[in-house]
Formats: C-alpha cells, sequence, structure tokens
C-alpha cells in the first residue's frame, strides 16, 4: 500500500494512508532539544462501539483532497494558541483496520507537559471534527457505519466548544 496524501516538513508532518501507522517513529521525530515533553495520541480499534458489541474491524474512508488542508489548518491553529510547540504530527489511516491498530497519531512536542497535552487534545479534538473522515464498524451481525459519527464542522466551532467546558 502506498501513502495517499501527505505533507512532510519542518516542524510539522500531516499523512493520510493504508500503511500502519508508523507510532514509534512518529514519536522519535517529535523529540527536540528544546522540547521535554512530547504527548502521543493513538486511537486503536476496540471490539465494541456506541450500541454494538463484538466490533471485529473498522473500515475508513476519507474525502481524500481535503484531508490535508483541513490538517494544516488545525495545525496553524495548535501553533497560533500555543505558539512554543515544537513539532506537530497528525497522522490518520484509511481502508480495513483489525482490532488494536492505531486508526489516528496525534503526537506533540513542547518545552513543557501541559501545552503538549492540551494542544494535542485540541488537535484529536479538531481531526475528529473537521477532516472528512468517516468509519465504518463490522461486528458480528453486519456492518454499517458507526452510530457515534458527527457532521463535519469548522475550527472555530472546535474552539467554542472548548471555551464552554
Amino acid at each position: 500500500m502506498t501513502e495517499r496524501r501527505n505533507l512532510h516538513n519542518g516542524d510539522t508532518w500531516i499523512e493520510l494512508t493504508e500503511r500502519e501507522l508508523p507510532v514509534g517513529e512518529t514519536y522519535d521525530w517529535a523529540l527536540l532539544p528544546s522540547c521535554g515533553a512530547v504527548v502521543l495520541f493513538s486511537g486503536t480499534v476496540r471490539d465494541h462501539s456506541e450500541g454494538r458489541v463484538g466490533v471485529q474491524t473498522l473500515a475508513y474512508e476519507a474525502y481524500e483532497e481535503e484531508v490535508v488542508p483541513k490538517c494544516e489548518a488545525i495545525v496553524d491553529e495548535m501553533r497560533r494558541q500555543w505558539p512554543d510547540i515544537g513539532r506537530v504530527a497528525l497522522l490518520h489511516r484509511i481502508g480495513e483496520l483489525q482490532l488494536t491498530e492505531s486508526s489516528v497519531l496525534v503526537v506533540v512536542s513542547s518545552p513543557h507537559r501541559p501545552t503538549a497535552f492540551e494542544a494535542a487534545r485540541f488537535g484529536i479534538d479538531a481531526l475528529k471534527s473537521t477532516v472528512p473522515i468517516w468509519k465504518r464498524e463490522s461486528w458480528g451481525e453486519g456492518e454499517d457505519w458507526a452510530q457515534s459519527a458527527q457532521h463535519i464542522t469548522t475550527i472555530e466551532e472546535v474552539m467554542k466548544a472548548k471555551s464552554h467546558s
């Protein structure tokens, strides 16, 4: 399988791929001498979801042309809100995934841990809300789109929700 869409330059790594996500490599890439914290979030395939038990696989689809631009907007906003962050990676898989495989990685390095945690949390929340990627679940009795799917929104709406929480 090949990479579908990506941006990998300087301190930003954005990728949409059918390949297994390189968790260790992404963590190593995020390390910088000026940064004492690296937060790595990995979303993995689990055996249940809202109202469904026995989930066996997930299949992700994306509006591929929009993924990198939407992720770039997320990284831009992260850097605006937390100007001292070092490196940021937003990686997502498409295609069929098995239980325990990583479907998404959000990695942030920064000089201090509070910033890394806050920026990474914003990164995954914004990715799930604004990037056009959808999942289809397969379980013992059938398959269908995930019930927890949400409408695609904007970075501004994610920021509003964050300010109210």
